[in-house]
């Protein structure tokens, strides 16, 4: 299939190379190019914290902060926020933790993240959800129902038209 974005198609199936802080480590724009790369991953949780959502969304968003002309796709900060197990706080209104560059409290909610993700500017948007151990049946019950709720808001809280918000399938 193909899928069509404001930054150009994207043939699927398809591998998409990780610029987590907004670059491809030791890989230039060009070269992405050059390897036939149609769509690069970027990273809301790290880019939130540094250099901040705000800042980018200042300096044109995402294509111009990467000088990548092509789609880009934006996770919604759920995994990050799962890997900080020991330093975060999950509820049925969001997420509150501490970030591992300075230790400083944040809050991540469903609004919150597609509001960064808005700010971010890339084509395409995941919503907000709960990433949990599969080996936890009863827990990862409750996470994929609270995912789905999230889910909800998401929607609700997304003003971008020109952007895809599509949902999270975990495992």
């Amino acid at each position: 299939g193909r899928f069509n974005t404001p930054h150009g198609e994207i043939p699927t199936p398809i591998f998409a190379p990780v610029g987590t802080q907004a670059t491809v480590k030791a890989v230039t724009p060009s070269q992405l190019e050059e390897i036939g790369a149609t769509l690069v991953l970027a990273n809301t949780y790290h880019l939130y914290l540094r250099p901040g959502d705000d800042l980018v969304k200042e300096l044109g968003g995402l294509h111009d902060f990467m000088h990548w002309d092509g789609p880009i796709l934006t996770d919604s900060g759920g995994f990050q926020v799962f890997s900080l197990a020991e330093s975060r706080k999950i509820d049925e209104d969001g997420v509150t933790f501490k970030s591992h560059v300075d230790g400083s409290t944040h809050r991540l909610t469903p609004e919150i993240s597609i509001s960064i993700q808005e700010n971010l500017g890339a084509d395409i948007i995941m919503t907000f959800d709960e990433c949990s151990d599969p080996n936890q049946l009863e827990y990862s019950e409750k996470a994929m129902k609270r995912t789905h709720l999230w889910a909800e808001r998401c929607i609700k809280a997304k003003k971008r038209q020109d952007q895809a918000l599509f949902g999270i399938v975990q495992g």
